[in-house]
Formats: structure tokens, C-alpha cells, sequence
């Protein structure tokens, strides 16, 4: 049970710093500020069995979709830290080294290219986009971001 619960802390600690990683390129004018209503809206979707949309901004809207598109975001990454604390073992955690976190964090784009961004209708890893190998690039470095939050957390918990 603790093995879990330092899963759920990392994974939480990660989202965080993740989260301050966004906001800071919004401040720098290098993405826009982070918007997770249609997260929330795609959420929403799975509840009747609709994964992929062809336009999330089509689908039929919901009322909270932006405080179900933080909730979203922050149970997949407390899930992604047990995992993560399952993966490791608690060996990990008196000794936290950042590689594992890293290897796990790039290994999550996934999640994102083959799952959610198709589902929003912007097709697999953003390719429907314009501006696709920048996305691509910038969830790569968030997902750093968050391998950096996962192994900090840990050293925390030390």
C-alpha cells in the first residue's frame, strides 16, 4: 500500500511541475495558456463509448468539461506515477535515479499520440495539425518535464 500511495504522490508532484512548465511557455508567448475543456469534453465522450471524434470542438458539449478536463489530467498522472512506482519497485525510492523516470515519462507521449489527440480529431500525434512536428516537440519536452517531476517528487519522499 505505501508502494502505492508514493506512486500517487510522484505521479501528483509530476503533473504539478508539469503544469508550472505550461504556464510558463504561455507566459512566453510560446504556446497558448493551457485549456483543458475539451480533455474534459473527450472525457465526457467515453461515458457512451465514443473514443475518437472527428472534431472535439463538434462533439456535444459539456457543462463541466473543464473542471472534468483537470481532474482528467491529474488522475492520469497520479495513475502514471503508480505505475510507474509499480514498474520500479520500492528500491527505486531509497535511491530515486532520474533514467527510469525518464524512460517512463517519453514511454506516456503515447498515451497522448496514439490515444487522446486522435480521439480530439487531431490525428495520431497531432498529424492533423499544421504545426504537428512542433507539437510533437513540445510533448516530448513536457513529458521530460514530467519524468523531471516524477524523480524530484521521489527525492522528496526520500
Amino acid at each position: 500500500m505505501e508502494l502505492l500511495v508514493k506512486g500517487a504522490v510522484i505521479g501528483f508532484g509530476a503533473t504539478v511541475l508539469m503544469d508550472a512548465w505550461a504556464v510558463l511557455l504561455w507566459k512566453m508567448s510560446v504556446q497558448p495558456r493551457p485549456n483543458w475543456a475539451p480533455v474534459g469534453r473527450w472525457f465526457w465522450h467515453l461515458k457512451d463509448g465514443t473514443v475518437f471524434h472527428d472534431d472535439i470542438g463538434r462533439a456535444e458539449p459539456y457543462a463541466n468539461e473543464q473542471a472534468l478536463g483537470w481532474i482528467g489530467h491529474y488522475a492520469v498522472g497520479i495513475f502514471y506515477g503508480v505505475v510507474l512506482a509499480l514498474v520500479v519497485g520500492e528500491g527505486w525510492f531509497a535511491a530515486p535515479t532520474f533514467l527510469p523516470a525518464w524512460i517512463f515519462g517519453i514511454v506516456t507521449v503515447g498515451a497522448g499520440w496514439f490515444l487522446l489527440q486522435p480521439g480530439l480529431g487531431i490525428g495520431v500525434a497531432a498529424s492533423r495539425l499544421p504545426n504537428a512536428n512542433t507539437v510533437r516537440m513540445l510533448n516530448l519536452v513536457a513529458h521530460t518535464v514530467f519524468a523531471l517531476g516524477l524523480y524530484g517528487t521521489a527525492l522528496l519522499l526520500r
